[in-house]
């Protein structure tokens, strides 16, 4: 790992913030780590994620896709990974993407969705991972032939199918509020009629934001049924044509992770936090054109009033250019850079790891 000097920057910074970190050493320990999308352009497998969990000073990494099991998919090649992790005081945790047949998402790469839910339980079991995350799809689907009710009908009936290979494997499905496709209530909904007995939820605080929901007003919604967290800052304006939002690194947007902790550390006391940093591009909401709203037709007035009070509270903020001459590297240096910043400011300000 290096250290870059945006990084070394923040730590001069979080150092000096002992108020809140003192007060909330005192709470019990919640375990932090990060989610290999977060270091995406470092293509990395599953090791040496793990030693960059080791060099951040992390409990854990949540690896959210299959590609770091670099296509060894077999128990005994999960277990010597689960092993390794484990001699370096590392957790891993498993995730995968769509389980929703009729999404615009969903990709037959490991069969159908049922054949993909029976592999990711049976990875899980042999990473020693409590829960498998999941996806819907997009906000796309809110669109799509009969709307998000029907994307989420259709996940709950291919979850139902699963129940008891998950219930023997001891492993929990955590589907994600991802990329704009559920609001927390529809989220909430999707668990308690699959059965909150094998599924729950993998928050995410930035997807939060694609909906219109103040982060913190959606993790009291969503709070009972979390079992992983992927997350990160926001930050939120008013612009020209309604609400623009950037995701960006933990400490720089306008969401109020103190409150948010508050909450977390009452109602979701063994969940493990882990931080997905995406940053560098913003994205708009024109919620003063009529046709917007059909993306949202049962939003409720008193959560995008916590939305809009948030918005009143942001400014803009640059977007991220990576150089012309090497992007890829400065696509690396940029999402490092992102973690780094995150994890100093989650361990020093928030109090989180152990």
């Amino acid at each position: 790992m290096f250290i870059t000097r945006r990084g070394f920057i923040a730590s001069s910074f979080v150092f000096t913030n002992t108020a809140f970190s003192a007060a909330a050493s005192k709470e019990q320990t919640i375990k932090l780590g990060f989610d290999n999308f977060a270091v995406r352009a470092m293509q990395w497998n599953a090791r040496q994620l793990v030693d960059h969990a080791v060099a951040l000073g992390c409990d854990s990494v949540f690896i959210t896709d299959f590609g770091p099991f670099e296509d060894r998919y077999d128990d005994s090649s999960l277990r010597d990974i689960s092993r390794y992790g484990l001699d370096k005081g590392i957790d891993i945790a498993l995730g995968s993407w769509s389980i929703c047949p009729s999404s615009k998402t969903f990709k037959a790469d490991w069969g159908t969705a049922y054949d993909h839910l029976v592999l990711g339980i049976r990875m899980a079991k042999a990473l020693g991972s409590p829960a498998f995350r999941v996806i819907l799809g997009n906000s796309s689907d809110r669109l799509s032939q009969g709307g998000i009710e029907a994307r989420i009908a259709d996940t709950v009936k291919v979850l139902k199918q699963v129940r008891n290979k998950a219930i023997d494997a001891e492993v929990k499905i955590a589907v994600e509020n991802h990329a704009g496709d559920m609001q927390s209530r529809e989220l909430k909904h999707l668990v308690e009629e699959a059965g909150p007995d094998f599924v729950g939820v993998n928050f995410d605080s930035g997807n939060a934001c694609w909906t219109l929901e103040d982060p913190v007003q959606a993790l009291l919604n969503l709070a009972p049924y979390v079992l992983t967290t992927s997350l990160r800052d926001t930050m939120i304006w008013k612009s020209e044509n309604g609400i623009t939002t950037q995701w960006t690194a933990m400490g720089e947007g306008c969401i109020d992770f103190k409150r948010f902790f508050e909450i977390f550390r009452k109602q979701c006391p063994d969940v493990t936090v882990h931080i997905e940093t995406i940053s560098g591009f913003p994205k708009s909401f024109p919620i003063y054109e009529h046709d917007f709203w059909n993306l949202f037709p049962n939003a409720l007035a008193k959560d995008f009033s916590a939305f809009l009070t948030l918005a009143k509270k942001g400014n803009p903020i640059p977007t991220f250019q990576p150089a012309a001459k090497d992007k890829l590297q400065s696509k690396k240096i940029h999402q490092i850079s992102e973690l780094e910043r995150s994890i100093l400011y989650c361990k020093n300000v928030l109090g989180l790891g152990s």
